[in-house]
């Protein structure tokens, strides 16, 4: 089963009936932050009301767990962007509790990419080829040291300027509440956020 013919069908009518109306602004984050947040579901419409934005306020970056897993992997080209191009002058990692990455089993998922067809002659070549999957695939144990991790890398990238405050938060996908477990006080590399 595909959802395309559906999400074409509404887009349609979206469109005709002039419903992205309300919803037009720039390219530029009014707000002039952006954050770094997990992919789950719950956070898809309680993230934004709980933090009081509206379309346009800022650049929201999404990944599984909110993790920045590489100082120069895309996360960080994103977040670089944001702040170049599109002047962003804050981040936020935002974290959640109950994260699906904080229960990640490498080797069960090795043996689901055998389950949906993937040969595990690929999976060999794969490690044969230096990549370690179980470390790739590997969660975390704690959302708070992940959050507080990612702000580290993030904070003291050679290519952040030192202007740039960078923030560590918790969010409840229950109720929305935010916990924060890193405060940027200090613009200085290397110090200032202050762990909660």
């Amino acid at each position: 089963m595909t959802l395309i013919k559906d999400i074409l069908s509404y887009n349609k009518q979206f469109v005709e009936e002039k419903r992205f109306e309300p919803y037009q602004t720039s390219k530029y984050p009014d707000k002039r932050f952006c954050i770094l947040a997990c992919m789950d579901t719950r956070l898809i419409e309680l993230l934004p009301q709980a933090l009081n934005l509206k379309n346009g306020d800022a650049k929201i970056i999404k990944t599984a767990g909110a993790v920045v897993s590489h100082p120069f992997g895309s996360i960080m080209r994103s977040i670089l962007l944001a702040i170049y191009e599109l002047n962003a002058e804050e981040v936020f990692v935002i974290g959640h509790y109950d994260c699906g990455m904080g229960c990640v089993n490498p080797n069960k998922m090795k043996y689901k990419f055998i389950e949906r067809g993937i040969p595990e002659s690929t999976l060999q070549t794969i490690e044969y080829s230096g990549i370690n999957l179980e470390a790739w695939l590997k969660g975390f144990d704690s959302v708070k040291e992940s959050v507080k991790n990612s702000v580290n890398i993030i904070k003291n990238h050679p290519l952040i300027p030192e202007n740039i405050l960078v923030h560590g938060l918790i969010i409840d996908p229950a109720t929305g509440k935010l916990d924060v477990v890193a405060e940027d006080q200090h613009t200085s590399k290397g110090q200032g956020v202050k762990a909660i």
